[in-house]
């Protein structure tokens, strides 16, 4: 049964399993099988075949059970297949190293024929491990919805200084650092990123760095199995996990990450409970641990009203909007209206503006003219005049909008809301219309998820000619943000298109199992009004980021971008992890992916160039790495992804 009731959760982190630790003989593994489900385990990790198993000619696979023993639904559902753990596809020895690659065959096999929908593999024995790479790439090809989570365990030595003075006195010898997400990162470059090869993670009682931790979050890790070691006793004798394992288990939980509970128990717990009948059920032998785990997971917060919202969006691609190629419907209209502090911030901005307009004393005799330029179905247009009731100022609205079925609503709210002596609708592109008198203040919401790359700048550029010389734009200015993501997902997603095109495509995308390398660092700003003579709206940056201190090595799938914005003076927009803008949905953030992954060793830097250029007819990005490995230049002369004017 599932850990917990959570409000918005329905991920596979609700589910628990147990690692069946004994070769469950004959008609063992039903009954192992009742008991961990009657205990409330809902799955159990369990070895497939004998382990003393050696192929030999003509011998049968001793299998733990007959197909026939469960149900289709309970081999699936319930239980995960464990790979027998002798197997070195690596060795030395010729024969185990044979014997070994036609046992993984024949226990995948096996498994497939089981319609499971996991297997764990052993760990590799050696950071050398190619040809147990190639016989699991080799299997990958071959399999239809079963996954295989290579087991491996959560490590990170960190060097010592007497390893420091050792590496200096022997010549650059040192001991070699143990970092499992190494091995990993081997194993699946060699696998060629198969969506198919996953983590299942050992927690045993000592945990790396913070951040070396947090590169997992970018990984597919399927299971996190928590060894019996790794928990503590509190003052009644019960398991309970350290303050630092708490806040992993509970990150891995907000992961859609499950646990496995394995090892033999150490806790001297009463395996019945007090007032409950000697004859009662034996209880799990680890239900103690299960029950601590079950805890953790329903002492977490609900998920907010925004995040349940948002939750069918994690990690999925969506192609950002063209609004000047095309016209946008009524859902996404509707959509966007909802963000109900997005429009109180720029209400706020509206309000500021007119106070510092308009005079108190000049409040009677000064009627403000405000151009809200793209005004869709009317959102800005409510919020500005409710900003001029706010301030007691004289308010004339023209509201722009070239969508001429927004333009049919927009008439129909002014009508409805006897605006009609307030607000004069026009039905023209900002670019083309030819204002009747100058504006004192110009209103737009035309920032994309990077800010630049709906064409804010150039539909500003365009507007800002029936802009007073001292009139103001709301926003102000607006400054990119990127950095650099492991978002092994979302690179899968990509690849499975087969394409070049698909990788040199920004999409819109609710981050959300990707792991962040280095801190952001702005990339271009634009500010409005812009009367520069010269004034253009191409840009290019160079990069830098340093990564993470203590992290370790990483690789790099793409760049995550943000933006900022200062509608007006104080009152600011965006969605920049430092500064963003707390419960507003209306922007995801974009996603800039590169063709290859860059590996980045420890200490090392990543070096990013960033292009903004411009053409008569569309506006493109490009991007490429130069350190520490060079990557092609992404999407050269916007060839596969650009935004039309």
């Amino acid at each position: 049964m599932p850990l917990g009731q959570r409000a918005g959760d329905k991920s596979d982190s609700r589910y628990c399993g147990v690692e069946v630790l004994d070769f469950p003989a004959g008609e063992g593994l039903p009954a192992v099988l009742n008991h961990s489900l009657a205990s409330a385990f809902d799955f159990i990790l369990a070895p497939l075949v004998d382990p003393n198993y050696r192929p030999t000619p003509g011998a049968v696979l001793p299998v733990s059970a007959s197909d026939l023993v469960l149900g289709p639904a309970q081999w699936s559902n319930h239980v995960v297949g464990k790979i027998s753990e002798w197997i070195d596809m690596d060795a030395e020895d010729e024969g185990l190293r044979l014997d070994s690659e036609l046992t993984l065959k024949q226990e995948i096999a096996w498994a497939s024929h089981l319609s499971l929908q996991a297997c764990v593999l052993p760990a590799p024995r050696k950071s050398s491990c190619g040809n147990y790479a190639r016989v699991v790439n080799q299997i990958l090809q071959g399999l239809t919805n079963m996954h295989l989570w290579l087991r491996l365990p959560l490590e990170k030595s960190e060097p010592m200084d007497d390893d420091l003075d050792n590496k200096v006195k022997n010549n650059n010898q040192t001991s070699e650092i143990v970092d499992s997400w190494e091995l990993w990162n081997s194993f699946r470059l060699l696998c060629d990123h198969s969506s198919q090869l996953c983590v299942a993670l050992d927690i045993s009682s000592t945990l790396p760095s913070i951040n070396s931790l947090g590169r997992w979050f970018g990984e597919p890790v399927r299971a996190a199995i928590l060894q019996t070691n790794a928990f503590l006793t509190n003052a009644k004798g019960y398991p309970c996990l350290s303050k630092r394992h708490q806040k992993l288990l509970t990150a891995f939980f907000n992961h859609s990450i499950q646990a496995i509970i394995s090892g033999r128990s150490n806790h001297k717990v009463s395996p019945v409970p007090e007032g409950v009948l000697s004859d009662a059920p034996v209880r799990h032998a680890l239900s103690p641990y299960l029950d601590y785990v079950a805890y953790l997971y329903q002492r977490m917060d609900p998920l907010p009203e925004q995040e349940r919202f948002e939750i069918n969006y994690r990690d999925f691609l969506q192609s950002p909007l063209q609004p000047l190629m095309d016209n946008l419907e009524a859902q996404t209209y509707e959509t966007f209206e909802k963000d109900v502090v997005k429009y109180t911030q720029y209400q706020r901005a509206v309000a500021k503006a007119l106070v510092d307009r308009v005079p108190d004393d000049a409040v009677s005799t000064t009627r403000t003219v405000l151009m809200v330029v793209g005004a869709g179905r009317g959102p800005l247009v409510r919020a500005s005049l409710q900003a001029a009731e706010e301030t007691g100022r004289k308010l004339k609205v023209y509201a722009v909008e070239k969508n001429p079925n927004a333009v049919i609503t927009l008439h129909s709210l002014i009508k409805l809301e006897g605006w009609e002596s307030l607000v004069t609708v026009i039905s023209s592109d900002m670019r083309c219309w030819d204002a009747p008198e100058k504006a004192d203040i110009l209103v737009s919401e035309l920032l994309g998820s990077f800010g630049d790359n709906e064409l804010s700048p150039e539909c500003l550029d365009g507007a800002q000619r029936f802009l007073k010389p001292d009139g103001i734009s709301i926003p102000s200015s607006y400054t990119s943000f990127i950095q650099p993501i492991t978002a092994s997902k979302l690179h899968n997603d990509i690849k499975a298109h087969k394409d070049i095109a698909h990788f040199e495509t920004a999409y819109v995308v609710k981050l959300h199992r990707i792991a962040t390398l280095a801190p952001t660092q702005q990339v271009f700003t634009f500010t409005h009004p812009n009367f520069s003579p010269n004034a253009s709206n191409q840009r290019y940056t160079k990069l830098q980021f340093e990564m993470l201190p203590d992290m370790g090595s990483c690789l790099v799938h793409g760049f995550a971008g943000y933006f900022d914005s200062v509608l007006y003076k104080d009152v600011h927009l965006g969605i920049e992890p430092n500064t963003a803008t707390p419960n507003m949905f209306s922007w995801f953030p974009i996603f800039f992916p590169l063709r290859k992954p860059i590996y980045v060793p420890d200490g090392s830097p990543i070096e990013v160039h960033f292009w903004r250029c411009c053409a008569p007819t569309k506006v493109w990005y490009e991007w490429a790495v130069t350190t520490p490995t060079p990557s092609p230049i992404h999407n050269s002369n916007g060839r596969s992804y650009w935004v039309g004017l």
